[in-house]
């Protein structure tokens, strides 16, 4: 596996920790793990982060043996605990869907519900303490592990993308293609002669949709990632800042606990929106 000689100091911590297991072609054209950062990159689009793949891949199958588990045991008498608090779940996600969409598809709830979960539970493995599973992993010989994979753009853009992919594909099965074509050039302005004006307008609309989907969950979660690392530096420089360090984590980890699942949050329910967009058939 991957191995690294990082500098013991802290930008070498920093970029240890920001750095993926990364897999792929190396520059002589042979294919294997990064040694190094710099080796990572040079990859390019040539390269797989495994790690953020596996918990990701993970994490889903963990979302999907729960909430089967949960409803293989469900009982109309009086429902477990584990019962309640998925039902809870569901009938959240199903009540905001039916408060946003406005159309008949027996697919929006529980794409909206997938979401929500697997989303949090991505986010959710930022709480665990940054060095724990790296350095557990080290005794395997992998040197380079990041557990949070709505970390990593290529995640969290993937998610966005397919979300798309769907918006598109209601879009024009709803309106047809010519409808679609005219809601993109006859939209805000009526006028032929600003076709091309309002083209380039609802087309930069469009496509600001997987962006803001992705890129918003990819900058809160790395923003809060690297919080935790820059804190995690404080138990190596002294008692003082050790302590510190415990209280800042403590207060941080309670804050971003609400960050992670209001993140989860927006994006399932922006996901709702689109797709009623896509659904709405309404001329403007």
């Amino acid at each position: 596996m991957a191995s690294a000689d990082e500098p013991l100091t802290s930008a070498g911590y920093i970029k240890h920790h920001l750095t993926n297991l990364t897999y792929g072609q190396h520059p002589d054209g042979s294919w294997g793990f990064a040694h190094s950062a710099e080796e990572a990159a040079e990859m390019g689009f040539m390269s797989l982060h495994v790690d953020s793949m596996a918990w990701s891949i993970g994490l889903g199958v963990i979302f999907l043996a729960l909430f089967r588990r949960a409803a293989s045991r469900a009982t109309a008498g009086v429902p477990g605990n584990w019962q309640n608090f998925v039902e809870i779940i569901v009938e959240f996600i199903d009540d905001t869907t039916e408060s946003i969409f406005n159309h008949k598809n027996d697919l929006i709830a529980p794409l909206a519900l997938t979401i929500f979960v697997w989303v949090f539970l991505m986010n959710l493995m930022d709480l665990v303490p940054v060095d724990w599973v790296p350095e557990l992993a080290k005794l395997f010989g992998i040197h380079y592990m990041k557990i949070v994979p709505s970390t990593d753009p290529n995640i969290t853009m993937a998610m966005a993308l397919s979300v798309f992919a769907l918006i598109l594909y209601y879009s024009i099965k709803c309106k047809g293609v010519g409808g679609f074509l005219a809601e993109l050039s006859f939209h805000p302005f009526p006028s032929k002669l600003l076709v091309p004006v309002n083209f380039v307008l609802e087309f930069v609309t469009l496509i600001a949709k997987p962006l803001s989907l992705g890129l918003r969950l990819f900058g809160n979660l790395y923003a809060g990632e690297m919080i935790f690392v820059l804190i995690a530096l404080m138990f190596s420089a002294g008692i003082v800042f050790a302590m510190a360090g415990g209280v800042f984590q403590f207060v941080w980890a309670a804050f971003h606990l609400i960050v992670i699942t209001l993140q989860a949050f927006v994006f399932a329910v922006l996901t709702i929106v689109y797709l009623a967009q896509a659904h709405d058939t309404d001329e403007h």
